[in-house]
């Protein structure tokens, strides 16, 4: 992994240097900004997106801020620069800036044992609990695969959570892979609070909400209670675009909690695009900001579809950072997606320019479209490419794929069979050391599951062992469950959310 770090930290001073030699402002004028807003408003009308925010700055000045079509279907309220959105994994780089302050101050190292700020922490190999980083933690690298089961599904707070991931047999060896993982970002935000003696969402507040002004932000979905201008999550269920009811992340919040508006998002990338000085006081050293941005490990591209038609050199991640090369520049940037809600921010640091982008459906993926055509066009290339078509057939396509999947899955049901054993034998409680409880109950003639605060639904019967999930929530879509029938006239497991949980024997 050094070696492959070494090389991407090359290919990246590469990038920058030839960008710096080679960089001419482009025209930001008048007429520019107004084809862009044009272009942003088309393309919210074509994804077919409720409400849109974008911000874009260069250096210190901000280029535009502006909202874009509802906060709400249905209702008239229209977004603006302050309307505030679920920023998601955005607040990555906030939780690493949060980190970098301390580093500052030499109350954490990147290169510091995890258990040296939380004792108590373990994962199920004995050699990767002893060796973990707070590096790490914000690399994807731990070598866990995804577990956010724990707490998108569950309502575990985030001590359980920590506790329960130890479990968590391990998908690679640690450094060798990168599966993108919330849950060591939870682990970041303990070492903010062991290494600080305040919570994560004090401590970001603190240090940098209040520094930077941005008054329109919350460290968490509790923090919105009673505030006005706040969209509304949207998600197309069943192939109409509704409202959905927020999820609290608040048990990972150091992964995704902070809602904020793009007025605000403007200060914080001119922070960033500033190497971390605000109104010219440093928050954060030149070396540690630095680190930030600079390749830790090798990230796949497969991350972001879109990068099947950017087609970068090389693709990579800092600390709370995806860093890759566009047209012979460097990039900076992350997603952001919460149920119902997107967001992204890119930076082309070189030119001290910035865009941020929030948006109130799930996955709105114009929000790639967006931050390439603002992009081009401090290349001066705007118009070069038309992205919101092309994404628009990229995604269009995928969503194709995935219909004609479900079609397929339909084809595979084995007509005319029956469970092999009566209803009321398939119920009882099911456990799975790590992701704990799925309960199953015969309510009303039918099989009814239960898993957390977020899964419960009716099981119609599919084929054999096999039942459908028809969950109560809409924005879960309809999943498989299968019984694995001991042999006896009693059932010994359920493969359910891709995990086997085993028969709890009764009274236990």
């Amino acid at each position: 992994m050094l070696a492959t770090r070494s090389l991407a930290i090359t290919l990246l001073l590469a990038v920058a240097g030839a960008t710096q030699a080679a960089a001419q402002p482009a025209s930001n004028g008048s007429a520019s900004v107004a084809a862009l807003d044009a272009y942003v408003a088309k393309a919210v009308r074509d994804w077919k997106v409720p409400g849109l925010a974008i911000a874009v700055v260069q250096g210190d000045r901000v280029v535009l801020a502006k909202g874009y079509g509802v906060r709400e279907l249905g209702k008239p309220d229209a977004v603006d620069a302050g309307t505030r959105f679920a920023i998601g994994s955005t607040t990555k780089a906030m939780t690493a800036a949060a980190l970098g302050m301390l580093v500052d101050e030499g109350k954490v190292k990147w290169d510091e044992k995890v258990t040296t700020y939380l004792p108590g922490f373990q994962l199920a190999d004995p050699y990767v609990t002893r060796e973990l980083t707070v590096r790490d933690l914000l690399t994807h690298r731990a070598g866990l695969g995804n577990a956010d089961l724990l707490w998108a599904g569950a309502d575990y707070p985030t001590a359980e959570i920590l506790r329960r991931v130890g479990t968590l047999r391990p998908a690679y060896s640690l450094r060798s892979g990168f599966i993108y993982q919330n849950i060591m970002y939870a682990a970041a935000g303990e070492v903010v609070r062991a290494a600080s003696g305040m919570p994560w969402d004090a401590f970001v507040r603190t240090r940098i909400f209040v520094p930077l002004g941005m008054t329109n932000t919350e460290a968490t979905l509790a923090g919105l209670a009673g505030k006005p201008n706040v969209a509304a999550p949207h998600d197309r269920i069943r192939d109409t675009l509704r409202v959905v009811a927020n999820r609290p992340v608040d048990p990972v919040a150091a992964a995704g909690s902070v809602w904020s508006s793009v007025d605000d998002m403007a200060k914080w990338m001119r922070f960033v695009l500033d190497s971390g000085r605000v109104g010219g006081k440093r928050l954060l050293s030149e070396a540690t900001f630095r680190e930030l941005l600079s390749p830790q490990t090798i990230a796949p591209t497969s991350m972001y579809p879109t990068m099947t038609v950017v087609r970068p050199h090389f693709f990579t991640y800092g600390l709370g950072w995806f860093l890759h090369d566009y047209a012979g520049e460097a990039v900076a940037m992350h997603t952001g997606s919460i149920d119902g809600m997107s967001a992204i921010i890119g930076l082309l640091p070189d030119r001290r320019v910035g865009v941020y982008v929030l948006a109130n459906r799930d996955h709105a993926e114009l929000r790639h479209a967006l931050m390439y055509r603002v992009f081009d066009m401090y290349r001066g290339a705007a118009g070069a490419r038309d992205w919101s078509a092309e994404l628009l057939t990229l995604y269009g396509g995928l969503e194709a794929q995935a219909d004609a999947a479900r079609r397929q899955q339909e084809q595979r049901r084995v007509a005319d069979t029956r469970p092999s054993l009566p209803l009321e034998r398939y119920a009882g409680t099911y456990r799975e050391p790590t992701f704990g409880d799925v309960v199953v109950a015969v309510q009303g003639g039918a099989l009814q599951l239960t898993y957390g605060r977020a899964y419960a639904g009716r099981l119609e019967h599919w084929h054999y062992d096999t039942f459908r999930a028809l969950w109560a929530d809409p924005r879960s879509a309809p999943s498989l469950v299968t019984f694995a029938p001991d042999g006896t006239g009693g059932v010994a497991s359920v493969r359910a959310f891709g995990n086997t949980f085993a028969r709890v024997p009764a009274g236990r």
